[in-house]
C-alpha cells in the first residue's frame, strides 16, 4: 500500500482511524490499490465496481481517470484509477475486516455530521492547540520584556521580528498538516566544540574591546563551566542537544539565565553564541546574510533573561527556528 493515498488503522482502543492524502480534493486509487486496501480477491473488487455504474450508484466518467502507469515490465499502460466516490461506496458493499473497519468509521462520521452539523479531527485539534500555546507563550515572554525595561527602537524592532518570524513559522508548519512546531532543517553536528577555557579566553579579548567595567567577565561561580559542559551532554551514547543550532540556542539560554558574571552577562551570552555559531560555519547563510539580525539578538536575549524556567523549551525551540537553513 505504499503508493496508496489511503489506510486504515486499527487502533489500540479498538477505535478506527482513516489516514487520507487528498490530491485535489479527492483520492485516486487503482484497482490493485483498492484490493490491498480492503484486502479482497481483484475478481470481487471488480464486481463491485461494475454494480456501481450498472445500478447507476454513481456516473463513471466523473469517478474514473486513465493514468499512463509504468508496469514491472517496464511498458506503459493507460490504467484505470477510481476516485474517492468509489472507493467509499466499495467500502460500504464489500465483506472483509477492512470493510468492516471502514464502515465503523464513515458511520462514526456521518453520525456527527448529522448531530453536530461538524466533525472534528481530535488528533489535530489537539496538535493545534499545542501549537497556539506556544505562540501565547512567546506573546506572554514579549508582553514581560516590555515591562521589564524600556525599549529603543531597535529593541522594539527586533521584539516585533521574532514574533513575526515564530508566526511565520507556524503558519509553515499549520500547511505542512498542523504538525507541532519541531526543531528541523538544522545543520547536524557541530565541527568547532567550545571549551570552558577557549570561552574565557575569548571574554577576556572581548573586555578589552567591549568592558566597561573592572567586573565585566567577572565568575561570581561554577556556573559558566556548567553552561559550556552542559550543552554537550550525552544520554545512552546520544547527543542531548545533537545539531549545531540546538547547541547554539542552549548555550546562549544557560549562559543568560545563570547569570554566572558580576557584570556583562547578556552580551556575553550574546557574543559567545554568534562567537560558536560563526566557527562552526553557519554565521552566515548561503547569500552571506547573518542568520540571526543583531536587533533580534538583543530582543532574544532580552526574552530569555526575563522568562520563566517552565519556559526553556518555547525559547530554545523559536531560536533554533530563527537560525535553522530556512531562515
Amino acid at each position: 500500500m505504499e503508493n496508496s493515498n489511503i489506510k486504515i488503522y486499527q487502533l489500540e482502543d479498538g477505535k478506527t482511524e482513516i489516514n487520507v492524502q487528498l490530491d485535489h480534493e479527492t483520492v485516486w486509487l487503482n484497482l490493485n490499490q483498492i484490493v490491498d486496501l480492503f484486502e479482497r480477491d481483484k475478481s470481487v473488487i471488480s464486481r463491485h465496481i461494475n454494480n456501481i455504474f450498472k445500478e447507476k450508484e454513481l456516473s463513471k466518467d466523473s469517478v474514473v481517470a486513465k493514468k499512463a502507469t509504468t508496469a514491472s515490465d517496464g511498458k506503459t499502460y493507460q490504467v484505470d484509477y477510481y476516485n474517492l466516490d468509489v472507493i467509499i461506496s466499495v467500502g460500504y458493499r464489500i465483506k472483509s475486516m477492512r470493510g468492516t473497519q471502514f464502515r465503523i468509521w464513515a458511520n462514526q462520521i456521518i453520525k456527527e455530521y448529522l448531530i453536530k452539523g461538524y466533525s472534528l479531527n481530535q488528533k489535530r485539534l489537539e496538535q493545534k492547540k499545542e501549537q497556539l500555546q506556544e505562540l501565547q507563550h512567546s506573546v506572554k515572554i514579549l508582553g514581560k520584556v516590555l515591562s521589564y525595561k524600556t525599549l529603543s527602537n531597535d529593541e522594539s524592532t527586533g521584539l516585533l521580528k521574532i514574533i513575526s518570524d515564530y508566526a511565520y513559522a507556524l503558519d509553515i508548519l499549520d500547511q505542512y498538516d498542523y504538525q507541532r512546531l519541531e526543531i528541523k532543517d538544522t545543520s547536524g553536528k557541530e565541527t568547532y566544540q567550545l571549551t570552558y577555557d577557549e570561552a574565557i579566553k575569548q571574554i577576556r579579548i572581548a573586555k578589552k574591546a567591549h568592558g566597561n567595567s573592572d567586573l565585566f567577565g567577572r565568575e561570581k561561580d561554577d556556573s559558566f563551566r556548567s553552561s559550556v559542559s552542559t550543552i554537550y551532554q550525552t544520554f545512552g551514547g546520544q547527543d542531548l542537544y545533537p545539531s549545531i543550532e540546538e547547541k547554539a540556542s542552549h548555550l546562549l539560554y544557560f549562559i543568560t539565565k545563570n547569570h554566572s558574571f558580576s557584570d556583562g552577562n547578556k552580551r556575553i551570552a550574546a557574543f559567545l553564541f554568534l562567537y560558536f555559531l560563526e566557527r562552526n560555519g553557519i554565521l552566515f547563510d548561503k547569500n552571506g546574510n547573518k542568520r540571526i539580525a543583531d536587533n533580534t539578538l538583543v530582543a532574544l536575549t532580552l526574552m530569555i533573561a526575563v522568562s520563566r524556567p517552565d519556559e526553556k523549551d518555547t525559547m530554545t525551540k523559536v531560536i533554533v527556528n530563527l537560525i535553522n537553513r530556512n531562515n
